[in-house]
């Protein structure tokens, strides 16, 4: 099979101007901003953030939008794609969606947590739930593991304002949720 390869530069762009796509529906709750600041501040870039360019010569984000507004006034990595709008949009539904079908090794996990330090107390945190959902998991039978994703929660919220800060909240918890609207 061959595969394309659809990068087409490597450029260093300021993050401010970049343009956040329209069609972004990643939302980023505050524990995740303040880890992604934390492994900024210990780390920095290690990977690259994607975008097209459009036909006025802008880049248009399918990918980092939370780095661009987390860092505005830094030279970023950027990868230019050749893509069409019909393929970033595509890129911009699943690409976070398919990392996140991958499984775990428990085991590894906890192993490559137990090497890390940080004083980051958002680093910390989410360690710490790296670890604990591990953990969890290794003490539940498989067959608990089924019983308990077939049970579901339906909560009545006031407006969409508290749905999606509930949403948010609970998904940055690691709950796997759903929004229905009745």
């Amino acid at each position: 099979m061959f595969i394309r390869d659809r990068i087409q530069s490597l450029r260093r762009v300021l993050a401010r101007d970049l343009q956040p796509n329209p069609r972004n529906w990643r939302t980023h709750p505050q524990p995740q901003q303040d880890a992604l600041r934390a492994l900024l501040a210990e780390v920095g870039y290690a990977g690259a953030l994607l975008a097209r360019e459009q036909d006025d010569g802008s880049l248009q984000l399918i990918d980092g939008h939370l780095r661009a507004e987390t860092t505005p006034e830094q030279l970023v990595p950027v990868l230019v794609l050749d893509v069409t709008e019909d393929e970033a949009n595509k890129l911009l539904a699943c690409w976070d969606p398919l990392s996140a079908l991958a499984g775990r090794d428990q085991q590894r996990i906890e192993e490559l947590v137990a090497l890390i330090e940080t004083d980051s107390p958002a680093l910390c945190a989410l360690l710490t739930d790296l670890s604990r959902e591990s953990s969890a998991a290794k003490r539940l039978p498989a067959e608990v593991d089924e019983l308990i994703a077939n049970y579901q929660l339906v909560v009545q919220c006031a407006d969409e304002a508290e749905q999606r800060e509930l949403f948010e909240r609970l998904s940055a918890e690691g709950l796997s949720c759903r929004v229905l609207t009745m």
